[in-house]
């Protein structure tokens, strides 16, 4: 099995984390999007990451892997069986992958991104999404974060994971995403970065990155 994309990207890092979670042993090949590796444009036609392959079966985005291991290892579920907890799940993925998402990639893609695919970086649209965008998503965050530091069933779930995805990006930038002003998003950040399953991919991103501790 061959999980293809960067790292450095939420969406792939949250197939990465979910997978070591489940224990699903999987070849990690580190391509940026669009790259011409013969196996990654056959599993994603429109060079999109993520994009995986098992066996004869191709299949590309994250929520469409996660959903093919959820049905391969059901016995190590990261999405709730009980409807309500289910939808609240699937509700705070789409949160993460869109709108947690679109508050922070101005901030990394300006920062490390443009630069890497010869763009000339936008800060005005970094500053304005860290002072502006980003502290009311990370307030609704705050406000919905049980004691418990997960956000459904007070247990690891596809929603604890497609949050702290962006998150990871943003505090690559600098944003302290562990300010004490939010405690229950500071103890999530805290708690979730220092998974087996996420600490070592953090640490190698940082080195990516050029970045120091």
């Amino acid at each position: 099995m061959i999980l293809y994309g960067s790292s450095l990207s939420p969406f792939v890092r949250k197939t990465m984390i979910a997978g070591a979670e489940k224990g699903i042993a999987f070849e990690h090949k580190q391509l940026p999007p669009g790259a011409d590796d013969p196996g990654f444009c056959a599993a994603s036609p429109f060079g999109k990451i993520p994009a995986l392959s098992d066996g004869d079966f191709d299949i590309c985005d994250s929520t469409a892997i996660l959903t093919y291991w959820e049905a391969l290892h059901p016995e190590t579920p990261l999405l709730p069986a009980e409807p309500r907890a289910r939808a609240r799940t699937i509700w705070y993925e789409e949160f993460g992958d869109t709108i947690l998402i679109g508050a922070t990639l101005p901030i990394f893609f300006n920062m490390f991104v443009a630069r890497m695919v010869g763009r000339e970086p936008d800060m005005a649209a970094a500053d304005k999404a860290r002072t502006e965008t980003l502290p009311p998503v990370l307030d609704y965050i705050e406000s919905v974060m049980p004691e418990s530091g997960h956000l459904i069933e007070d247990r690891l779930t596809i929603a604890d994971i497609a949050v702290i995805c962006p998150l990871q990006n943003a505090s690559y930038c600098g944003v302290a995403i562990d300010d004490p002003a939010r405690p229950k998003l500071a103890h999530f950040f805290t708690s979730m970065n220092a998974r087996p399953s996420i600490a070592p991919i953090i640490a190698a991103n940082r080195k990516m990155l050029h970045l120091t501790e």
